[in-house]
């Protein structure tokens, strides 16, 4: 599973569909996954921290999970339908002294309500190696950074590293 987080939101040119981006850590992948109108606007409204006078689905959502005592721990994208594009997700919510409760949902509900609990979102490698799509030139930019650190460090530069990184002896034994 990799962690990933809300990059933004897009139109896709060609549909005119709403695409919620999602990015990992490193910033070098992308899983863009189409999704409805009303969605976008749950996500955007939770993206922009833009309260509305009357609770919203997602927002009746959250009240629901903090009423009833759990938290949302965690989304998990686990799987992709590539015949019909389909992604799907579960809500992983706790409740003390309970068992983890996981709750099938659409990605785009689900990335809607982490974002209001402040939950983290998870994609599976099998769907990332699916459907994301790589920074190629920001990998390629941290490749040629690395072959010139590569070209240049010496033997020697270690063994100094080495010396300024060593820890004194804290009495503790080892």
């Amino acid at each position: 599973m990799v962690e990933m987080r809300v990059r933004g939101l897009a139109v896709d040119a060609g549909s005119r569909q709403p695409v919620v981006i999602l990015m990992d850590g490193t910033e070098t992948r992308f899983l863009p996954i189409w999704i409805g109108v009303f969605e976008a606007d749950a996500i955007l409204l939770a993206l922009e921290e833009i309260k509305v006078p009357r609770p919203a689905t997602h927002d009746l959502m959250k009240s629901l999970v903090e009423k009833l005592g759990a938290r949302l721990d965690r989304v998990v994208i686990h799987a992709l339908d590539e015949k019909s594009s389909t992604y799907y997700a579960n809500l992983v919510l706790v409740r003390p002294g309970q068992a983890e409760l996981e709750i099938d949902a659409r990605p785009s509900d689900s990335v809607a309500l982490a974002l209001r609990l402040s939950a983290p979102i998870f994609v599976s490698e099998e769907v990332l190696a699916k459907s994301s799509v790589q920074d190629k030139a920001k990998i390629n930019q941290e490749l040629e950074d690395f072959r010139k650190f590569l070209a240049e460090v010496k033997p020697e530069d270690f063994a100094s590293y080495d010396r300024k990184n060593e820890h004194k002896d804290d009495g503790e034994g080892s």
